[in-house]
């Protein structure tokens, strides 16, 4: 089974200029992003690797990245 990739590029590809953008001036789109990015990996290695989890846990790493995502989007969207 191919995994999707859900990395911030991929997810928002028209985005990449202002996600860069907001990296470098705004302290929480950083802690957002950083955030994004650690549950993002944890659940890639964990699908990778097929390393023992519940589907209840799981399901809880991906519900919080859906989250984080969509308060990235929320500041991505903003004026």
């Amino acid at each position: 089974m191919e995994l999707l990739n859900h990395d911030l590029a991929h997810e928002f590809p028209q985005l990449i200029g202002k996600i860069r953008s907001l990296k470098l001036s705004s302290s929480r789109f950083l802690h957002l992003f950083n955030a994004y990015d650690e549950v993002n990996n944890a659940i890639t290695k964990i699908e990778q690797d097929g390393s023992v989890i519940s589907d209840e846990a799981l399901e809880e790493m991906k519900k919080k990245r859906l989250k984080v995502k969509d308060d990235i989007y929320q500041m991505l969207i903003a004026p």
